[in-house]
């Protein structure tokens, strides 16, 4: 989300005869002309209608979504909504709903079907990378004209993350942030604020442990979790652009400052600041040591502010979490407010669907149902999403109700830039040697910050060369 929002203009609803897969009759349109038409029109009158016949036969269409989880429930109200609305829409349509974890879509399911031809119609897409690769394969569907059809083309933020070659592939869902929440409760019966510098955020997490608390969730078994906190320290260290010239060769995973930041990471876990055992613990018990109290603060994603909710696992904590910003480290490089931003999650489309016209009604309307302000304002107002559309900060302001949220708005409006995730930016097989296998070597003290820079690095040389 962008700070310079404008009002979303009223969308331009698709023709009932398209959502439904009539044919529709044209016979008014072609009458216009010489002297013959009112002649025509007169006996047209009196002529039966000539309509083609809806076709109402039942078909089904898969959505494969990530909405799974206790944590994830008003995300999956709001799609299964949408959901009905679409099958009242076009006739004949039964939606099948598919849940699977993020992490699984990505990384195994949609690429294996990806692969076989054989994806879902409509499914989870993580922008880039992702729908850049699928693009260029001809697997997605091009959505540039739907888009102007509906009237929303220009209603997106940023949808670059889903761009290939100037023509639109996947929409995303909504925005996001990273940052620490933090127990206010805590903090206040020690007299504390949030950190505004480094070194009181160090002595800070010093402090908690020597309280007996745990100062940092953890939660490394998926290794983007830990990846998270990694991230903004190596572009503390060495920039907020420095990932994005790994790619173009511009920049090393073996830099010293880069190893900065791995260092930084893993004196931290030296040093006992994660829950022991961190290794073997799922992103659920990531959330859980924060929710009861076990674990002072969470980096974690905006998205985490849905379950400070009434409702839902951390609804005894409504009014004591608060979020910041990883404050500045001495000696780093570039603009030391940015933030981790980016429109990634979203919805992409099977490239099937354009040869079938009711198919492609589904779509339409689901598009139109699922990407509106209405819906973009229940995300984040619901479930802490921020919006991917346009919306006037006006509106934000009165929809914007709790404090914590208010809070996280307050942050991101503070930093002066931003910067997307590593495994937005990096191939896959660089994404895959760092989640799945350095980072969890670093934690369990098999690898070295130094090492782990290396080992990254011929990965990606590797990687740049093979699309040389």
């Amino acid at each position: 989300m962008k700070k310079s929002m404008t009002l979303l203009l009223s969308l331009i609803f698709v023709s009932s005869a398209l959502l439904t897969g009539c044919g529709g009759n044209n016979n008014a349109s072609s009458n216009k002309g010489d002297g013959n038409a009112t002649a025509t029109n007169s006996a047209a009158t009196n002529a039966p209608a000539t309509e083609e016949p809806v076709n109402n036969e039942p078909f089904e269409m898969t959505i494969r979504h990530t909405q799974i989880g206790a944590d994830k429930q008003k995300r999956l109200a709001i799609l299964e909504e949408v959901v009905n609305k679409v099958q009242e829409d076009v006739p004949g349509l039964t939606f099948k709903l598919d849940g699977v974890d993020s992490d699984v879509n990505r990384k195994e399911k949609l690429r294996g079907e990806m692969a076989a031809g054989n994806p879902p119609e409509i499914f989870d897409l993580f922008g880039s990378p992702d729908s850049k690769i699928y693009a260029k394969e001809g697997k997605l569907l091009d959505l540039t004209p739907i888009l102007e059809e509906l009237g929303i083309k220009d209603k997106f933020s940023n949808l670059d993350p889903f761009t290939y070659e100037g023509k639109i592939y996947g929409l995303p869902i909504g925005g996001s942030g990273e940052g620490f929440f933090y127990n206010k409760e805590y903090y206040t019966s020690k007299g504390w604020k949030a950190p505004t510098t480094f070194a009181e955020l160090e002595q800070q997490l010093a402090d908690i442990k020597a309280d007996g608390k745990v100062p940092l969730a953890g939660a490394s078994k998926a290794g983007w979790v830990p990846l998270m906190l990694a991230n903004h320290l190596w572009s503390r260290y060495a920039g907020p652009d420095v990932t994005a010239k790994f790619a173009t060769g511009e920049a090393k995973w073996s830099d010293p400052n880069v190893v900065k930041g791995f260092a930084k990471y893993k004196e931290w876990v030296d040093k006992g600041y994660f829950k022991k055992g961190e290794l073997g613990f799922e992103y659920a018990e990531y959330t859980t040591q924060f929710t009861s109290g076990e674990a002072i603060l969470l980096y974690d994603g905006t998205w985490k502010s849905s379950v400070f909710k009434t409702g839902q696992s951390g609804e005894g904590l409504i009014g004591k979490v608060g979020f910041f910003n990883i404050p500045a480290v001495e000696g780093g490089a570039g603009d030391q407010t940015a933030l981790m931003r980016d429109v990634n999650n979203g919805y992409g489309f099977s490239a099937s669907a354009e040869k079938d016209p009711r198919q492609l009604a589904a779509v339409k309307s689901f598009i139109k149902n699922l990407f509106n302000e209405e819906m973009q304002l229940r995300g984040l107002v619901e479930d802490g999403v921020l919006p991917a559309m346009k919306i006037d900060q006006n509106v934000l302001n009165e929809n914007i109700t709790d404090d914590l949220m208010s809070e996280i708005v307050g942050v991101l409006n503070n930093s002066q830039s931003s910067f997307p995730a590593f495994d937005s930016l990096v191939q896959a097989d660089v994404t895959t040697e760092i989640s799945n296998i350095q980072i969890q070597k670093l934690i369990g003290d098999q690898t070295t910050p130094e090492k782990m820079g290396e080992a990254l690095q011929k990965v990606q040389e590797e990687a740049n060369a093979a699309v040389e």
